[in-house]
Formats: structure tokens, sequence, C-alpha cells
């Protein structure tokens, strides 16, 4: 099938990976597990990959092997990252040609048509990606801790069960979060729940499911959660800031698109808080949240480059559109 594409946006919780045609028809998508070096091992993570694109080539009844492999990666940060993936994924053959991009480069391409901007990821963890009219980019480390980055549907689960612990045991103000914590997971008290992640009982993965506890806990007005979410904001319009300066696009009328499981749990007042702090700094920022899931922005930089500039609109929407629709 001629200019057949293998979209894959990898992230640290899941994967989603889509088959599309030349002309912008999806012809399948499915998602599964993460496929993340940094999570399950490069050779784990090709064979998940191996499993999933062998799925979606069945449900799509198709037998070609697509012309390009487009892959947004979360962990795609430091040279090494790129050079270690781009030659295990070329090594697997599930395309012709292989290209590796952080995931946060494929968000910005589902968000905007406009081809430069911002996209600001919060997910497990955060980090940007800014390009600039002329092709310039900028972007962070995103390695955690060491690199200084806050956030992320971690970061803001801990500081929520800290949060409740300090509350019940007298060290801070009371909050709401001292029932809503335990009882997302069954259990009494705010310190059971600490224990069970202490003791291995709770996955560290599953700190995400307390991200949109506290969105809801803020915007009932819990001062507690108010703080976290405060922190979450500022953390995220000064990335964006950053990136603007960087560019020199601060005084760029600048798609600014979010992206990342957190932000399915944000509510208005947030995007209004985010807005607005970040146009402190960047005043013309158009500042809105993804709706296309990132797999598409994979597609689309494998239609681009097929096309030899940008995928007609009519193409790009009805891309879009059918993967809006599937992933619901």
């Amino acid at each position: 099938m001629g200019g057949l594409i293998l979209a894959v946006d990898g992230g640290n919780s899941k994967t989603d990976v889509a088959l599309v045609a030349g002309d912008g028809r999806l012809l399948s998508a499915l998602r599964g597990a993460t496929i993340s070096h940094q999570a399950v091992g490069l050779e784990n993570g090709l064979q998940r990959l191996r499993g999933l694109v062998e799925r979606a080539t069945t449900a799509a009844g198709i037998s070609d092997i697509p012309v390009m492999g487009i892959y947004g990666l979360a962990g795609a940060d430091l040279p090494a990252d790129f050079r270690n993936l781009n030659a295990g994924l070329a090594a697997t053959g599930l395309s012709r040609e292989t290209l590796v991009v952080n995931d946060a480069n494929a968000a910005l391409r589902a968000g905007t048509r406009r081809g430069w901007g911002i996209a600001l990821v919060c997910g497990a963890g955060v980090n940007g990606y800014g390009r600039s009219p002329n092709g310039r980019t900028a972007r962070f480390d995103g390695l955690g801790d060491v690199t200084g980055d806050w956030g992320g549907g971690g970061a803001v689960g801990l500081a929520a069960l800290g949060a409740a612990v300090r509350a019940r045991d007298g060290r801070s103000i009371r909050t709401t979060l001292e029932q809503l914590i335990p009882a997302h997971f069954g259990l009494g008290r705010p310190a059971s729940v600490a224990n069970a992640f202490f003791t291995g009982h709770l996955s560290e993965e599953r700190l995400d499911e307390i991200a949109p506890i506290v969105f809801e806990a803020a915007a009932a007005g819990d001062a507690a959660a108010r703080a976290i979410v405060d922190r979450q904001t500022e953390e995220l319009a000064v990335m964006a800031s950053a990136l603007a300066r960087r560019l020199g696009l601060t005084r760029k009328d600048i798609d600014i698109v979010l992206t990342g499981g957190v932000f399915r749990g944000y509510n208005q007042v947030f995007l209004s808080d985010l807005t607005q702090r970040i146009r402190q700094q960047v005043p013309k920022a158009q500042v809105f949240k993804v709706q296309a899931p990132p797999v598409a922005g994979s597609a689309l930089i494998g239609l681009d480059l097929l096309a030899g500039g940008q995928v007609s609109s009519g193409a790009e929407e009805r891309l879009k559109n059918a993967l809006i629709s599937w992933a619901g």
C-alpha cells in the first residue's frame, strides 16, 4: 500500500499504535502497555511493540511494510536515547525508514497546523518542546529531579498524599484529601495509603490516580489541594515562558498546546490560571488542550515527510477526526 505510515505514541504508562494510509485514512489503531525503554528495558519494549504492530496489521488486513515508522516516545531525551532507540527500532524491520522524536514534538504536531509553537506535556512527568517559525527548536532534558523538573501525575499524587498524612497527624492544615485519597484506594486513613505504597502493596504508578482527586478538591475550594495545583500551574508556566524566551517567541501570537494524562483531569479554572500566568511573559499566547491523541502527531509528521511539506488540510482533518473517535 503506497505511503503507508506506522505511527506510535509511546508514553510512560501506555502505547498507541496506528497504521495510516498516505491520504490520511486511518486503517487501524490500538492501545497497549508501555514500551518505554526506561520502564521496561529496550529489548522488552521492542518485543511489546512487535506484538502491537502485528495486531494492528492484522486488524487493517494488510501485509505491506510501512514506508515510514514515526515514533513519538517519552524518554527520548538524550543523544544516547535517540541513538539506541533509532538503532533498535530500525533493526525490528517494522518499517523501511525509522524516525524517533520526543513525545512533546508529536504532541505539538497533533495540536497545531502552524508548524511551530510550544507543547507542554504533563503525564507521569513533565516536559516541553518548542519550535520557532524558522525551524529552531528547544526543549528540556526531562530527567526528573536531577534536572530540576517537578510535576506530572506522580509528583502531584505524592504531594497530595503527603499533605493528607501531615494534615491528619497535626503537622499541617486540614484537607478533604484526608478522606478522598484513602476512599479511592479502599482504605481508612492517609497513613494506611502511605504504608501501602511504602511496602509495595500499591505500585508507585498508582500515584497518578490521585491527580484527578487533587484537581477536583482544588476546584471545590480545598486550600491544600489548591496549593498543589498552583505549584503545577506555576511550573508549567515557567516551562512555557522559558521555551518562548529561548526561541525569541515572547512577542509572537503563539499556540501553546497541552497534552498528557494530568490534563484529562483539569478544570477550567486551572486552564484560566495557566493561561494568565503564561501571558505574563508571552502576552499573545493561545493556550489549549490537544484534542487529537498524540499518536496523530506521529502520523502527521510522517505524512508531512511523504508530502515533502505539510500534508493537505483535508487529509489532516480526516486523520484527526478518526483518531479522536477511536480514542473516545
